[in-house]
């Protein structure tokens, strides 16, 4: 828990602070959700994870699954401890993983996919944009893994879109590497050779959402997904795609809301449920995926969206 935030629009002349109160109240909080290509192995997990909170970050969640062999954490804490905890996380990743055993639906780069910064208290851009630079040089000098910057970090409009980087995965960047539309930002112009690459940037607030449906044609989920994103002419905000979950026999839709202000989540499962229906078929359940900013939530959310696991544990500010 990080204390003193909640007073930070106090009015200094009808509350007197103790000095060391008034500190943690100036304090900037950054939050941090990086993506590793690990889900069903227990003890790399478990050392991802401690390696972040030894830097006395809040590990606020993890989410992992065996289909998307993905590792999602998400945690917080003031820009030093967090720029010191993603980089002890992604030197952890390195040293365990094998990006060339990857197996798994989602798309990746590296054994650290994707690295996102967001301003959360007394933060701003500017400030996850620095540190999303000093990480990027960091791991390129000290780890010898190329580095793109996106987001509000990159800097080119290209590399801006994390689809355009990861496109084609990690055999496309394999060969493109070189030219120099894909040159890095920082490290070796070549993927390491059990590493990859990652994607380190700064955002905004982000939704990952999944619909897993009652049927194994990934055809139709595939569909379903080009029907909702915006890039062919969908929802703003909205990027999708059909991925198959063998485990469980059936499909999915995963989801990410940038922009959850210009399409809100009930929206979304309205319009996804009935691209569903037109098919003949059904929502089995939803996922949400991390944390979720309290803005974006609605009375009787957990019902409407068929949410199976949903609690102020999954609202970011419930740990402000």
């Amino acid at each position: 828990m990080i204390w003193g935030l909640g007073q930070k629009t106090a009015a200094p002349q009808k509350k007197q602070n103790k000095p060391e109160e008034r500190t943690q109240v100036q304090e900037k909080i950054i939050e941090c959700v990086p993506n590793f290509s690990v889900g069903h192995d227990s003890s790399v997990i478990h050392k991802i994870v401690d390696s972040i909170k030894v830097s006395c970050v809040d590990v606020l969640d993890q989410s992992y699954d065996d289909d998307h062999n993905r590792l999602v954490v998400t945690f917080m804490g003031t820009p030093e401890k967090v720029l010191t905890a993603a980089y002890n996380s992604i030197e952890a990743a390195t040293k365990m993983i094998d990006i060339n055993r990857q197996v798994g639906v989602h798309p990746f780069i590296g054994v650290v996919d994707v690295v996102p910064f967001i301003p959360v208290v007394n933060a701003n851009m500017g400030d996850c944009k620095d540190i999303a630079r000093k990480l990027g040089k960091k791991v390129g000098d000290e780890l010898k893994v190329p580095v793109y910057l996106y987001g509000e970090a990159a800097r080119n409009d290209f590399l801006k879109h994390l689809h355009n980087i990861r496109h084609g995965g990690l055999d496309h960047l394999k060969t493109s590497i070189t030219t120099k539309e894909f040159k890095p930002d920082f490290g070796p112009a070549q993927v390491h050779p059990t590493a990859g690459a990652v994607a380190i940037g700064a955002r905004g607030s982000l939704i990952a959402f999944n619909f897993n449906l009652d049927t194994n044609d990934l055809e139709a989920a595939k569909d379903i997904a080009k029907k909702i994103r915006e890039k062919d002419g969908g929802l703003p905000g909205i990027r999708a795609l059909g991925v198959p979950l063998h485990n469980k026999k059936i499909v999915q839709v995963t989801v990410n809301v940038v922009h959850y202000e210009k399409t809100s989540l009930k929206v979304l499962m309205d319009r996804v449920k009935k691209e569903v229906q037109a098919k003949g078929l059904s929502i089995l359940n939803t996922e949400l995926v991390g944390l979720i900013p309290k803005a974006a939530t609605f009375p009787g959310m957990k019902e409407y969206l068929m949410l199976d696991d949903f609690d102020d544990g999954k609202i970011l500010e419930t740990y402000l």
